[in-house]
């Protein structure tokens, strides 16, 4: 399963819409949509080498747009699509330990979170409920979501022939640690 998933990665890489589709899940990553977008970029790195800082760029830019519209989610859409969310991921009584979160260290919440597996579309929606500063929210998005994807563009080009060799020995170990930290980030928000 996952070496055909692998492999269509692979080849959409090349395809003339691939940095549309990326954009896509990256700005819908950061919103609501659950799957991060490393799934689609580390594939496509590793396929076009030579666009590593084109693909990384494309991923932060829609990151932080899709940033932006999780943010308006939370801040104007609170009551109805933003609760909902909430309680999509169980985020219900975290509510209140969040806002106190926020309101003493939402500038290193936004920061690190935005570098870790847990879903990015939790701290864009509580950094619109918690009405963080929207042009300070924007400048740390861009920062933490550049960092990570830029990173791992650069290792990937620098180090990408070793390293495809070895996730394609490895695939299934490789996919199965990925949902494991997929879903370890959204346990441990349920956990926080």
């Amino acid at each position: 399963m996952f070496r055909a998933m692998y492999d269509w990665v692979l080849r959409m890489a090349h395809h003339r819409h691939a940095m549309r589709g990326l954009a896509a899940v990256s700005f819908a990553e950061s919103s609501f949509f659950p799957i991060p977008p490393d799934a689609m970029m580390i594939p496509m790195v590793l396929a076009r080498r030579d666009q590593a800082y084109r693909i990384a760029a494309v991923c932060s830019i829609a990151s932080v747009i899709g940033g932006m519209f999780g943010y308006a989610i939370g801040y104007f859409l609170w009551d109805s699509v933003g609760q909902w969310l909430v309680g999509v991921y169980h985020m219900e009584t975290k509510v209140e330990a969040l806002r106190q979160g926020y309101a003493n260290y939402g500038a290193a919440i936004i920061l690190v979170k935005g570098l870790t597996p847990i879903p990015f579309k939790l701290v864009t929606l509580a950094s619109g409920f918690f009405a963080f500063n929207f042009p300070l929210f924007v400048i740390l998005a861009t920062i933490t979501r550049a960092a990570r994807f830029f990173i791992i563009a650069a290792l990937l080009k620098r180090f990408g022939e070793p390293v495809q060799a070895f996730i394609e020995e490895r695939l299934n170990l490789f996919a199965w640690g990925f949902l494991i930290l997929l879903v370890g980030g959204f346990a441990a928000i349920a956990l926080l």
